[in-house]
């Protein structure tokens, strides 16, 4: 962790400076702001389709029919079924359950393979003869790989030697006795890659920089909208200043200011990508808009490279935020309200070499030669707040967009509720039918003949109601007729419907709590072939979650520290790997399946191909253990192998039988007891087939005699 609060950047940006005392009218006028404005504008008009799905999305989840809706005046019910948002929360806790399975981010970093020829394991094998194995280390190695009569091939003779190939590393092993270069040939090696010890030291510092940063809250807002509206967005990692709270001995609080590298949710109604990219990948700018108070505006002050007296000067010019249209219905506010804030737009892409000149930047010289670079503006009220070039290396724009499921011909993917749109709308109609066919079936239809009744009267009825007859008018004057009720058949449309929604989400309603199931799911066994194929249909989701999230996102941490982090442990030939999809099987299956493969692979046959250490740390993910708390490292393993070893040396010699103090071989002979009748060894005893037992005579053997009780 770096203290200094410009350290992780102060080396490799290049910003634009902050002179004071210069007019601020060359900046509204120069070419950068309406470049930017152009940009932003521009995907504004292009997303606009995307906020309308959203919008439908948004209002399925709530429950809010759209203003275009008309209802019919024979339409007394408003009543809105909230399936969308039961399927979303359903898909939305699955893919946390995901994230969160093994109480860790389901990020790795391993090792890559190292080239042919380099020595890429160390191996200790406890129970081979400390002799063997200081004999086998100190032995010469012929240069040409062969030793004595040129037939015996010793093993590791034409590799490296064990230092060589740990290189920095050698230090971290020197503690260790019996290593050996080269993969374990027995069941009882400990074998581990050197750039291990890297790869977790790196795997560690990620995770922590997760926790330090409440990815893990950033990270369910993202999952949320990636359900709810097709698209997710995080952002990071940036560098912020973090408090430390740290109190003194007479109770000073001073605290302690550091620079991590910070994670956060960015929403899909704020992002304005590249119109002409299908992903991050093609996006050549991306625009994220900031809705910040004058507290907010002020604070962005103690930020690096932001130009404080322009600032000062915008929020002089007063809060220009303008609502869009979208925002009225995602609030309960009145769409009267206003909105006393500050639109900031932050932009993150490529700007043309002269336009960074033109504006005072200072490009070096290898740079100035290239048409365009990466960039970092940011601007509000038109006055330029911030301008510094992209520091990360290689530049990349620092944002992740993960679709729910992928749409390849737009930026924005398809959701949850977008899916099932069309049977939500069916949903409400059959049920609003149901309902009013129930009102109008549950009361009686009064028909009145008003010739018989005097003229004038109120013809409300209600219990205990008079009615006026006129004077010797024949017959009934008031009807009561009874509605058919045809809700039954709407609920079978509405049940149709819902089955509809379950096949166009992928997830079932017993899935997230229905019960009554029937047919083949009244069966536990049913019920695991219906669960199993329902997990079929979100593993394409995850696999979006590790394509476009969880990778990029531990790269990104992965890049931060080797460029910005001076801890020559946490570096190597490392790669990042995002795990996600293996924690859709089941933790069950996933460790009898691990349990399996660990008997199979204990056979002398086998033990040298398998690696055991990686296979014992994934079943402690699958029994939601820590594997970092329960598992013990290279060195640990080792001094663990060394003590099981000596521990059963010892019992064997507790255990070993007593030896002849004589020196005349064998053990002692114990005294013996007589057998008694009917006991196995008595002479007297009858034979099993009830036989009498015949006499000992001659030329027959003695009756055998039983053990020495």
């Amino acid at each position: 962790m770096v203290d200094d609060t410009e350290g992780f950047i102060e080396d490799d940006a290049i910003a634009l400076d902050d002179n004071k005392e210069s007019s601020q009218e060359d900046y509204k006028t120069a070419n950068i702001i309406p470049f930017i404005m152009e940009k932003f504008h521009r995907a504004e008009d292009y997303r606009q389709q995307d906020e309308e799905r959203w919008l439908r999305a948004y209002r399925n989840y709530r429950g809010i029919y759209s203003p275009d809706v008309q209802f019919t005046e024979a339409e007394k019910s408003r009543v809105f079924i909230k399936i969308t948002k039961t399927k979303t929360l359903a898909a939305y806790g699955q893919i946390v359950d995901v994230l969160f399975a093994g109480q860790r981010f389901p990020l790795t970093i391993d090792p890559t393979e190292l080239p042919e020829g380099v020595v890429a394991d160390v191996n200790f094998d406890p129970q081979e003869p400390s002799q063997l194995r200081e004999s086998e280390t100190d032995e010469p190695v012929s240069p040409y790989g062969f030793s004595g009569d040129g037939k015996e091939f010793p093993k590791g003779a034409t590799q490296k030697t064990l230092l060589e190939s740990l290189g920095s590393l050698k230090d971290k092993l020197e503690d260790v006795e019996g290593l050996k270069k080269g993969v374990g040939q027995t069941p009882t090696a400990v074998t581990f890659s050197p750039a291990m010890i890297a790869a977790k030291k790196m795997q560690k510092k990620i995770h922590d920089q997760l926790e330090e940063s409440s990815a893990s809250k950033h990270l369910r807002s993202t999952a949320f909208e990636m359900a709810l509206f097709g698209t997710g967005v995080m952002k990071g990692p940036f560098a912020v200043d973090k408090e430390y709270p740290n109190w003194g001995e007479d109770g000073e609080y001073s605290p302690t200011i550091k620079t991590i590298p910070q994670v956060s949710h960015v929403s899909v109604w704020n992002l304005y990508p590249d119109p002409d990219a299908n992903n991050m990948d093609e996006a050549q700018f991306v625009i994220e808009r900031h809705k910040l108070s004058r507290s907010q505006m002020r604070a962005l002050k103690k930020r690096p490279y932001f130009r404080s007296s322009v600032i000062d000067e915008a929020i002089n010019l007063g809060e220009n935020y303008n609502k869009e249209y979208w925002e009225d219905d995602l609030s309960d506010y009145a769409p009267e309200h206003g909105v006393y804030r500050f639109e900031v737009l932050e932009y993150w892409g490529m700007v043309e070499v002269e336009s960074l000149l033109d504006q005072g930047v200072d490009i070096p010289p290898e740079m100035q030669d290239i048409d365009e670079l990466q960039a970092n503006v940011w601007i509000c009220n038109g006055k330029l707040l911030r301008m510094v070039l992209n520091p990360f290396k290689p530049a990349t724009i620092p944002y992740m967009a993960v679709p729910y499921e992928l749409n390849p011909y737009s930026f924005f993917g398809v959701g949850i509720a977008e899916n099932m749109d069309d049977t939500q709308t069916l949903m409400n109609g059959f049920m609003r039918m149901a309902v009013d066919n129930a009102v109008l079936s549950g009361n009686l239809l009064i028909e009145v003949d008003e010739t018989n009744l005097v003229p004038g009267q109120d013809l409300t009825v209600y219990p205990g109601k008079v009615f006026r007859r006129q004077g010797g008018a024949p017959g009934q004057a008031i009807f009561g007729t009874k509605f058919p009720n045809v809700a039954a058949e709407n609920l079978q449309l509405f049940d149709k419907a819902r089955v509809l929604a379950d096949e166009s989400t992928g997830f079932p309603s017993f899935a997230h709590g229905q019960t009554g199931v029937s047919g083949v799911g009244r069966t536990a066994s049913g019920i695991s072939m219906l669960m199993g194929a329902a997990q079929g249909s979100i593993k394409n989701v995850i696999k979006n979650v590790d394509d476009y999230l969880l990778r990029p996102l531990g790269e990104g941490l992965f890049r931060f520290n080797m460029q910005f982090d001076f801890d020559p442990e946490i570096k190597g030939d490392l790669e990042v790997k995002a795990r996600g999809t293996e924690s859709l099987m089941a933790n069950e299956v996933r460790s009898q399946r691990l349990m399996q493969f660990m008997q199979i692979a204990s056979s002398p046959a086998l033990a040298p191909f398998a690696k055991f250490q990686y296979v014992i740390r994934e079943i402690a993910k699958s029994l939601s253990l820590d594997p970092e708390k329960v598992t013990n490292n290279m060195s640990e393993a080792a001094l663990q192998a060394e003590l099981m070893k000596q521990f059963q040396q010892e019992q064997q010699v507790e255990q070993a039988p007593p030896i002849d103090p004589t020196g005349a071989g064998g053990g002692t002979i114990g005294t013996g007891q007589a057998p008694t009748p009917q006991e196995q060894g008595f002479s007297g005893n009858e034979q099993q087939q009830g036989a009498p037992q015949q006499a000992q005579g001659a030329g027959q053997q003695p009756p055998a005699v039983g053990p020495v009780q």
